[in-house]
Formats: C-alpha cells, sequence, structure tokens
C-alpha cells in the first residue's frame, strides 16, 4: 500500500513533464499514426496498477481522472481492472488475451474508443451480475462518467476476493529512482503513514486470520483422509480374489486414486480454500467405496448422492430427514443410514465436532473455516439451504466470506495471479454474437463473448 501512495505522488509530480513528453512524441509522429501499445505491456501495468490508458488513447481519460479512479480501486481493495484502449486497437480474443497476459482473477473493464465492454472470472462475479453492469453504464456519456460508474457500481456489489499483492509492489511501470521516492516519501510521511500502518496491520491480521483457519482444517482434514485409509485397509478386497470383474477392479482402482491425491492436495495446500478440492476427492472415493459394496454383494448400485450430513465419514447418504439446528428452521438433510435409524428412534444423530476454543461443537457452528471443507463434500450449489440459520451458514452469505476463502464456498479467489490457467468459458459477460457493449458485431464474436 505504501508503495502504491508513493506511484500516486510520483505520478502527480511528473505529471506535467509527462504531458509534455507526450506531446514531443505525438508532434514527431506522422499525422495520425497511433502505435497501440502491445498487450503484453498491458498487462504489465494492469499488474501494478488497476488503470491503465494507452498513449493512443489519453484523450479518452486524463492523467489525473485515472489516477483518481485507480485510488478508488485500491482504497476497496478489490479485483477490479481497468484498460482504455484505442478505437482501432485490435479486438480478436482481447478479453480471454489480456486475461491470459495479466494473469490476475479478476473483473476486467476495457472502454474501447467509444464502446465499453466488461469480463470477469465467475469466482469474482457472475456473467449475469457483469452484464447487468455494462448494459446499466452504457449510455454514460464520456469516458470518465462511464468507467467511474461501473466501477462504483461493482464495488457496491457482491466482487469477490481482494485486490492482487502486485498492486501494494513495486509494480510494473519501469520503476521510479531511489531520490524520487525519498522526495515522495517526504510528502506521505505527515499523512500517509498512519494509513499505511493501518492497512498493513489490517492485512496481517487477516493473513494470521487465514493461517490459524488453515490450521484448523488440517486437523480435520488429516482425520478424514486417515479414516478413509481405514476403510480401505478393513476393505479386504484384492482384485485377483475369486468373483473379481473389471467393475469391481475399476472401482476399487478409482477408490485407491482418490485416497492417494486426497493425500497429495492436502500436503499441497496452502490456503483455507484449497480444502474444498481435497474432500471432494474424498467424496469421490467413498462412492466408489459403496459401489464396490454393492457389486460384491449383488445388490443394486447405489444411487450417487451427497455424503451424510452429520459427519461425511459415514459415507455416502441414503436418504433425506428432517432436521432442526438449535434455534433455526427445520430442512432436509441427506444422512446415512445409521443417522436415520437413530433419528427415527428419537436420538441425536452422530455429528461431527471440531474443537474450538469453547470446547467441541458441531461443524455448522465452529466458525468459518469450515465452510471450504463443507464445500467439497456437499457442493456450494446445495450447502447454502442445508446451513440456512446456522453459524457457518450465516457467514457464508456474506460478501466478505467470498473474499475470505473464495467465491463459492471455496472457488477462485479474485486477485490471485493463475496466470494462463482459467477456463476461457468460465471467464465470461454474458454476451453473444460479437455484441460489444450493444455496439454491434465485433469481429465475428472474438470480444463479445464468443470463445
Amino acid at each position: 500500500m505504501k508503495a502504491v501512495l508513493v506511484r500516486r505522488v510520483v505520478r502527480l509530480l511528473l505529471m506535467p513533464f509527462a504531458v509534455t513528453f507526450a506531446a514531443l512524441i505525438l508532434l514527431a509522429s506522422a499525422p495520425g499514426a497511433h502505435a497501440a501499445t502491445d498487450l503484453s505491456k498491458v498487462a504489465e501495468a494492469l499488474r501494478a496498477s488497476p488503470v491503465y490508458v494507452d498513449p493512443a488513447a489519453s484523450d479518452l481519460l486524463s492523467a489525473s481522472d485515472a489516477d483518481a479512479l485507480a485510488a478508488k480501486i485500491e482504497d476497496a481493495d478489490k479485483p477490479v481492472l481497468v484498460a482504455v484502449l484505442p478505437a482501432d486497437y485490435p479486438t480478436q480474443n482481447l478479453f480471454t488475451n489480456l486475461r491470459t497476459e495479466t494473469g490476475v482473477t479478476g473483473l476486467y473493464a476495457v472502454r474501447l474508443g467509444d464502446r465499453f465492454d466488461a469480463r470477469a472470472d465467475s469466482g469474482v462475479l457472475g456473467q449475469s451480475a457483469v452484464a447487468n453492469l455494462v448494459t446499466a453504464v452504457g449510455s454514460a456519456g464520456d469516458t470518465k462518467a462511464q468507467l467511474n460508474d461501473f466501477v462504483d457500481a461493482a464495488l457496491r456489489g457482491d466482487v469477490g476476493g481482494s485486490a492482487p499483492a502486485t498492486w501494494s509492489g513495486s509494480g510494473g511501470g519501469g520503476g521510479v529512482d531511489t531520490g524520487a521516492l525519498i522526495t515522495a516519501g517526504a510528502v506521505l510521511a505527515a499523512g500517509g503513514a498512519g494509513a499505511y500502518a493501518l492497512v498493513r496491520r489490517n492485512r496481517r491480521r487477516h493473513e494470521e486470520e487465514r493461517r490459524a483457519a488453515l490450521a484448523k482444517l488440517t486437523v480435520v482434514v488429516d482425520e478424514d483422509i486417515t479414516a478413509f485409509g481405514e476403510e480401505l485397509d478393513r476393505l479386504d478386497f484384492h482384485p485377483a480374489e475369486a468373483g473379481a470383474d473389471d467393475a469391481m477392479r475399476a472401482d476399487y482402482e478409482r477408490a485407491l486414486d482418490s485416497y492417494e491425491k486426497a493425500k497429495s492436495l492436502m500436503a499441497a495446500t496452502r490456503r483455507p480454500e484449497e480444502v474444498r478440492a481435497v474432500t471432494q476427492t474424498l467424496e469421490d472415493g467413498r462412492f466408489s467405496l459403496a459401489q464396490l459394496a454393492a457389486r460384491r454383494e449383488g445388490r443394486p448400485l447405489p444411487e450417487r448422492r451427497g455424503p451424510c450430513f452429520f459427519d461425511p465419514r459415514h459415507g455416502p447418504s441414503v436418504t433425506d430427514a428432517t432436521w432442526t439446528p438449535a434455534g433455526g428452521t427445520p430442512r432436509e438433510v441427506p444422512v446415512c443410514a445409521a443417522d436415520q435409524a437413530r433419528m427415527a428412534d428419537g436420538h441425536d444423530p452422530a455429528y461431527r465436532e471440531v474443537e474450538t476454543a469453547s470446547g467441541p461443537r458441531p461443524y455448522w457452528d465452529a466458525g468459518p473455516a469450515y465452510g471450504p471443507w463443507a464445500g467439497g463434500y456437499f457442493g456450494g450449489g446445495i450447502l447454502p439451504g442445508l446451513l440456512v440459520g446456522t453459524m457457518l451458514g450465516s457467514m457464508m452469505a456474506t460478501p466478505s466470506y467470498a473474499a475470505d476463502y473464495g467465491a463459492g464456498y471455496g472457488g477462485s479467489e479474485g486477485g490471485d495471479l493463475s496466470g494462463a490457467d482459467f477456463d476461457p468459458g468460465d471467464f465470461g459477460g454474458g454476451f453473444g454474437g460479437g455484441d460489444f457493449g450493444g455496439g454491434g458485431d465485433f469481429g465475428g464474436g472474438d470480444f463479445g463473448g464468443g470463445f
């Protein structure tokens, strides 16, 4: 953040010289010949700051207006990236290529001459929301008004994640010499030091909370992996045993692969939201074991259902049962046969307890860290309905939860540096047929959602 503030002051100090220098360059160029910046340079600039204005489009947004817009985005700490490009900038696969070059999971807005459009990773903002935002600002008059309206509306919504760490670093704008930094630092000393200290303290606390959450999850997931390994040991199945067929061997192999994959994923996990992939893998493995058991016993193959809500270690559920959390409303939850019998006899189910500061608690009343863990087992789609009225469910319904643990209960977090590792189909704005912000067909759809 300090580096960001320094860059703002330096830009303000050097602005008159930059304007003069740019004017000299334009005068030296052939009339009407404005070379658009290479996309890699645009991406490099966006990794250092949320707003980029191409020199050939400097008449669309002034440097001071660009700085003000960048400051607004930085202050909100959200992964919103804005590029202002000349009308004749090459458009084929522009958004996809820009996202690939930048490598930042986020919401991308591009003003291209007098046209405007946007795209976003689904973990940051859904396609319908992006489309609605673009439609809402489509009639804005000038570039400044349109971009500010778009950013304001986006920041008021549920943009997931936080700003990329590179915005707080040294940036990619070519560097600033030590003398300039000292001068800027002196200007900032009085008013900026306190704000910087506050931001740094908040970010440090945020990272400490995430590390503590991962430590809690590590204990629980390791228990889940161990329990699954013990199930494999008790299975007493050998691929060459009498009666074993190819389907049984395939089930067994999938279960073993799930066990090894879960261990590997957990060993590589560095953030709480990454736990979702581990528990999803375990759920897949347990279903393979359920299929194998049915084949060996000559029973019909089980329906693919979610695991037991009360403790996923119980394996796939067999039915739904009505359950009411303390102080909540009744809802249907998937249960295993054993818990179904317990509840039918008037007893409590054997629910999963985890350690908290106040002692063991059911996972749904133990804090926000267990959202990614549960999300892998039950999926982001059905989980909110299962957890309505619980502590975890209430926390997961807030935008701040998505910023901390990823949209979709453990999905990609905005601001991540994923590089080219993203699904182009997951990076859209809801447009088709080449419609560029209502401005008509644009290169056969390459810049309008036709990836």
